[in-house]
């Protein structure tokens, strides 16, 4: 029996064989960070235990600043709640990072699921990427300081937005991943749309290859 090759959500809209360096051309540059890791953590971030025990694991110091994320080592953190963060990673970290969540949080009060299948990640920049996010949404993203993330309306759906230093970062639901990048391509087809050649690192964080 042949193994189950997965698919990312944006699979049909052949993104990968599109893609190309950024240039001066497009106004707006995309592409999907297809196929990570996903893991939803609930817990107390009062509780030293539960806070040394995850950033221990993860190598990334558990943000419990509201609206807030954090990166090391090719892993994300975001910060979705006071009591809910998630956790993005490699495909390849996956395993082993949920292994060594639940065995290090055993007996302290936490839930750990593996999301992998429901989410993805846009990537978007350019010059004209604020005006594209300034159509599909209320939130002024102008505001969204490096190293925060914030849940904020998409068109008719949500995502959760952060800033990274080469654009702006969407984590969106695996059912409305089709709607979002439909409604970017939309929002973006004035200014020019490049699909953006991502660098092959198998990291949360991928850049952009110049």
């Amino acid at each position: 029996m042949r193994e189950p090759i997965p698919q990312s959500p944006l699979h049909a809209f052949g993104l990968a064989s599109q893609a190309r360096a950024v240039d001066e051309g497009c106004g707006v540059w995309a592409n999907e960070i297809a196929l990570l890791g996903y893991i939803s953590l609930r817990g107390n971030s009062a509780d030293p235990a539960f806070v040394n025990k995850v950033t221990s694991v993860t190598g990334v110091p558990l943000p419990v600043e509201p609206c807030s994320f954090a990166t090391s080592g090719g892993i994300k953190v975001l910060w979705l709640s006071p009591d809910e963060w998630i956790i993005v990673c490699g495909g390849h970290r996956l395993s082993d990072i949920l292994g060594g969540l639940r065995s290090g949080l055993e007996g302290i009060r936490s839930q750990i699921a593996d999301n992998s299948g429901g989410y993805t990640q846009v990537l978007l920049k350019g010059r004209n990427a604020l005006d594209v996010l300034q159509h599909a949404s209320v939130y002024d993203f102008a505001s969204l300081a490096p190293g925060r993330v914030v849940g904020t309306t998409f068109g008719k759906s949500s995502v959760y937005a952060h800033r990274m230093d080469e654009g702006f970062c969407l984590l969106v639901r695996r059912s409305f991943a089709d709607y979002i990048w439909r409604y970017l391509a939309r929002a973006a087809a004035p200014y020019g749309l490049g699909i953006a050649a991502l660098e092959a690192t198998g990291h949360a964080g991928h850049g952009v290859a110049a």
